[in-house]
């Protein structure tokens, strides 16, 4: 399918509004995540290959948060153990849309798939099924942050022993001068990709108020918290990671 190139902050807006996933959004979201997030083709496609390991037979596998279902595919691709089924959840009806139409065209290129249930629905309020491996890629960082222990904690019941949670999310730092550090360098990585100084400057103004992100510290005591053994990072590059959670 085309993709087109992201142009969304590239004029200038007088009043730059909150970020939403919505279709203008979509329409560039392969562009977006892919010259914004390094790293992020490595994460979506381990993923895959870490579900592999965890997936037991007869299970459902969880892709919250799954925006056009790059997670999803990466899952069909590599998991191949016996009556696993995927769940997609998002709560952008754009990207829903867009997500059935990438999946459907990921089942003409490939036999054998595991079979796949896209649904719009919050997270927040989605009853979790007994579960052996449930990704949140770049998803928690949206949610309020009252809601994240909450959500984390229905997650770890839902999870069967030998599950995991895989959970990507962009980090900040409690030190000053390595958030600085690191929040520049992602700056540099991405006018590297084309950005110009405006779209950086929007960007982050659309971004302030719904985004919050954690530092590696509070996530790791909030998993743990949420009834977790063990959390163990498998990714980094800039401030952007992975973790592996254990229940």
């Amino acid at each position: 399918m085309k993709h087109n190139p992201d142009r969304i902050y590239a004029t200038p807006q007088a009043q730059v509004s909150d970020f939403a996933f919505n279709e203008d959004v979509v329409k560039v979201f392969p562009d977006m995540i892919k010259r914004s997030v390094p790293g992020y083709p490595t994460i979506v496609e381990n993923i895959g290959v870490l579900a592999a390991r965890f997936a037991q037979p007869n299970t459902r596998l969880y892709d919250l948060g799954a925006s056009l279902g790059a997670v999803t595919q990466a899952l069909r691709r590599h998991v191949r153990t016996d009556g696993c089924r995927v769940l997609a959840v998002d709560n952008s009806a754009a990207m829903v849309e867009r997500c059935r139409e990438y999946l459907h065209a990921q089942d003409s290129m490939y036999q054998e798939l595991l079979p796949v249930e896209v649904l719009e629905a919050d997270i927040l309020a989605l009853e979790f099924q007994p579960t052996s491996l449930v990704a949140m890629n770049f998803t928690l960082q949206f949610v309020a942050r009252e809601e994240r222990q909450p959500l984390l904690a229905r997650i770890h019941q839902a999870l069967l022993p030998g599950g995991a949670l895989i959970l990507s999310e962009k980090l900040r730092f409690t030190d000053a001068a390595e958030h600085e550090l690191l929040t520049d360098l992602h700056i540099d990585f991405k006018r590297a990709n084309g950005y110009s100084e405006l779209e950086i400057a929007q960007k982050r103004s659309a971004l302030e108020n719904v985004m919050r992100p954690d530092s590696l510290e509070e996530h790791r005591e909030r998993l743990l918290a949420a009834g977790f053994s063990r959390v163990v990072p498998w990714f980094q590059c800039l401030n952007f990671a992975s973790l592996i959670a254990l229940p």
